[in-house]
Parts: C-alpha cells; sequence; structure tokens
C-alpha cells in the first residue's frame, strides 16, 4: 500500500543531520532506499520530496538512524567523500576547534585516496598534512568556503601528484607492493594511468562525486572529464576484467585503500608546523626586504653624484692612436715581399703554391 502524503518527514536539515549522526553516505543511504545518490541529495537540499513507497521507505530509515546510529567499516572510511560525514560546525567553535573538526573527518580517508593516486605511504600522508597546513594558513578564507572538505581534498591531490617529488632523493626508492596479488595488480594498474585520468577515475568511482563536481574538481570540462573516465575505465577493464563493472571497482578501490593501514598526524601537530612554516616564510620575506634595502642604499651611497656626458662622434680622444688606412706599399716592403716569393719558389715542392 501506498504511504499517505501526511506521513510525518523531518525538514531537509535534519534528514541530513540524521544521516551524519548515523555516519551514512549519500551513497549508502541511496543504495538501501534504491535510488541514485542525486536522488538522496534532493530530498536533503529540499529541492524535491519523496512520495510513495520512497516516502514510506525513507521515512522509516530516518526513524531506525535516530534511534540506533551505524558505526563505518574500514573499507567504507576508505575512498568516502569526507564533506558527507564531516558534522556542521557550530557557530561557538573557535577556529582551532573548526580546524580540528574538518581534520579529524576528513584526513584518514584523504591519506588513504592520496595513497591511491601516488602509491607511496609516506608520501600520502605528506600530501594531505600540506594540504592542511595550507588551510590553517588560509583558514578564513577556507572556513568560507562552499565546501571546505573539497577545498582541502583538491589541495591534497594537487600535492600528492606534483612532479616535484621526482626529484626527491626518498622518493626514487620504490616502497614495497601490497601482499595481497589482486591489490598489487590494482595499484600497479592505477599508477600506469596518466595522473589527470587516475584523478578523475579515483574522484568519480572511488569517492563518488558525480561528473560536473569531478569537472569542476579537476578543472576540466565535463566532456574532457568524461573521455578521462572512459580511457581509464577501458585501461582498467583491460589488464583486469573483472573490474569492469564500475560498482566492484569501487569496492575494491575502497579494500585497496583500507588495507594500507596510514596513520595521520594529530591536528595539533598539523597547526603547528603550519606556523613554523609561515613564520619561517616570513622571516625570509623580511630578510630579503632588508637586503633589498641595503642593496639599493649601497647602490645610491656608491653612484655617481654627477652627470658626464658621453664624448661626441668625431672628436678626438686623447692617448688612442689614430686609425690607419691601407695605402702605397714603401720601397723596402716592396723589395721584402718580392724577397718572399723568390725563396718561396726555390724552396720545398710541396711549399709551392699552385696556380689555378
Amino acid at each position: 500500500m501506498t504511504q499517505s502524503p501526511a506521513t510525518p518527514l523531518p525538514p531537509p536539515n535534519e534528514r541530513r543531520r540524521l544521516r551524519e549522526a548515523a555516519s551514512l553516505t549519500q551513497a549508502q543511504v541511496a543504495a538501501r532506499l534504491g535510488v541514485a545518490r542525486e536522488t538522496v541529495r534532493a530530498w536533503e537540499s529540499g529541492r524535491t520530496t519523496p512520495r510513495g513507497r520512497r516516502r514510506e521507505a525513507y521515512t522509516r530509515l530516518l526513524a531506525e538512524l535516530a534511534k540506533t546510529p551505524r558505526k563505518r567499516s574500514a573499507p567504507e572510511e576508505a575512498t568516502e567523500r569526507p564533506e558527507e560525514t564531516a558534522p556542521e560546525a557550530a557557530s561557538l567553535l573557535t577556529p582551532a576547534q573548526a580546524f580540528d573538526a574538518l581534520y579529524a573527518f576528513c584526513a584518514p580517508a584523504l591519506v588513504r585516496q592520496a595513497y591511491l593516486l601516488t602509491g607511496r605511504r609516506g608520501l600520502a600522508r605528506a600530501s594531505v598534512e600540506r594540504a592542511f597546513q595550507l588551510a590553517w594558513q588560509r583558514w578564513p578564507e577556507v572556513a568560507r568556503d562552499r565546501d571546505p572538505a573539497g577545498w582541502v581534498r583538491a589541495t591534497a591531490y594537487e600535492c600528492a601528484l606534483s612532479p616535484w617529488h621526482r626529484f626527491r632523493l626518498r622518493h626514487r626508492h620504490p616502497e614495497p607492493p601490497p601482499a595481497i596479488a589482486s591489490d598489487r595488480a590494482l595499484l600497479d594498474v592505477l599508477l600506469k594511468l596518466p595522473p589527470p585520468q587516475r584523478r578523475t577515475l579515483l574522484l568519480y568511482d572511488g569517492v563518488g562525486l558525480d561528473l560536473p563536481e569531478t569537472a569542476a574538481e579537476t578543472e576540466a570540462s565535463t566532456p574532457a572529464t568524461a573521455n578521462r573516465l572512459v580511457h581509464a575505465r577501458q585501461a582498467v577493464a583491460a589488464r583486469l576484467p573483472d573490474l569492469a563493472d564500475p560498482a566492484e571497482l569501487h569496492r575494491r578501490l575502497a579494500e585497496l585503500a583500507s588495507t594500507a593501514r596510514l596513520r595521520t598526524a594529530k591536528p595539533l601537530t598539523v597547526r603547528a608546523g603550519s606556523e613554523r612554516k609561515a613564520r619561517f616564510w616570513t622571516r625570509a620575506a623580511i630578510a630579503f626586504t632588508v637586503a633589498l634595502i641595503g642593496t639599493t642604499a649601497l647602490t645610491l651611497r656608491t653612484a655617481p653624484t654627477h652627470y658626464e656626458p658621453s664624448v661626441p662622434p668625431g672628436e678626438a680622444v686623447q692617448g688612442v692612436p689614430p686609425r690607419m688606412a691601407p695605402g702605397a706599399l714603401s720601397e723596402a716592403e716592396l723589395e721584402l715581399r718580392a724577397k718572399l716569393r723568390e725563396e718561396t719558389v726555390s724552396g720545398p715542392e710541396r711549399l709551392v703554391p699552385q696556380a689555378h
């Protein structure tokens, strides 16, 4: 029987709060209800309202979530969208507390995602820490951003895929591959993809972004993003036919990321490192400014105090011999030339010039 339209349904903000309190992603709720993730997002934003049996099922699910919160498993945490599980920051939180809350909910998943991008545990941790350090330095801007977790994720991906890492000695030595053969094969396929395709595949099939969101985060057009996704899926399916199904690929990416056993630094350590680097670069800028001022003062001190006009053309310069133009040979020079010619002819044959 279809549920009556008068069935009580929580407001959109309460729907999202119940899902986040139970640590569920929009994709997981959509899977339980048999709808698309975009549909759940529209319900939580208030753009649309479920009807009929979907409304009944959604109401029962929200009632269950209000009573029994659900704990996430490690594979689900590996490639989840951090912005879907992070609680809304309260207005009474200090900047440090808000940053720590964002870091606690986003950093573990981002480190696992960075590991899938690079295949290096140390580089994954360093990239995420660097991204959060930049976020703390620009915290007013990041805090007002529409999607702070997306801002940090994009920065972490840029740091992880930076080509300058190849010049660092510690990143030239390969790290131990995963112990399971299937994980090694999948990681090898991922690392052989071009970085743009690898990033697009991870965002779409791993994190769960839709195509416009993936295109916006990778700063590419939607057709170009779709083209990268198709080529990446084809490359993976050519090496691993079992992963031709996107759902199976998503599951395997989550499992591969969760087996890395990566740890993140404490938020206080990240904030302290960010402040330390900010002080270093501030002092470096001050030192450079002082050196520039000193150089300018020295130049003004040693520079000429009056103008010295250049020598006009045609005026004789003392101490420089005049230029001599070629003229007729003197009698002594003529005799010397004739003598040299006679001696050259009477010399060895190999020195006689040949007339042509």
